[in-house]
């Protein structure tokens, strides 16, 4: 009894609050089918914006008649060293991911060539390398998929 009005408080509190889930966002018509051209198609942005592109309703294709395109210009994960110890190695890094793309629509520009980028920093062990590692492509594919929900927010807003 107790466990039911638990739920029923914690379910008039956040509707009470105007709580909702985000889900994502509707995209123009004109991006019913859309192109994602790269010259790299297997990195951790691409595969993000191609999920969240489908996510939306988008139909992602290589070829055909299309109403969109976002070309994704530049595509760079990496890292660079923040800190070193006494003796000289690293002990914190800083992985960032950066991204330059453009977006046409029926072949007209509509967002021109914009970069973002986005970076998080981690500590770094010499005993922990292998952990250390899945630590910096966790952070990495988590960047990817941020810069991925900021051109779907881009996206949203164009008007056509």
């Amino acid at each position: 009894m107790l466990r039911r009005l638990m739920v029923l408080l914690i379910l008039s509190a956040t509707t009470g609050c105007g709580f909702h889930l985000q889900g994502s966002a509707p995209l123009p018509p004109t991006f019913h089918a859309t192109r994602v051209m790269a010259s790299d198609r297997y990195t951790d942005f691409h595969r993000a914006l191609v999920e969240s592109l489908t996510a939306a309703g988008a139909v992602v294709t290589e070829s055909g008649d299309v109403g969109a395109v976002v070309e994704v210009m530049d595509d760079q994960p990496s890292q660079r060293v923040l800190s070193v110890s006494a003796s000289n190695t690293p002990t914190e890094y800083e992985v960032y991911y950066a991204i330059r793309y453009r977006v046409l629509l029926n072949g007209k520009e509509v967002i021109a060539p914009s970069r973002l980028e986005l970076s998080r920093d981690y500590s770094f062990d010499t005993t922990a390398i292998l952990a250390k590692e899945q630590e910096q492509a966790t952070i990495r594919l988590a960047l990817a998929r941020e810069l991925a929900g900021l051109v779907m927010r881009r996206l949203a807003a164009i008007q056509p």
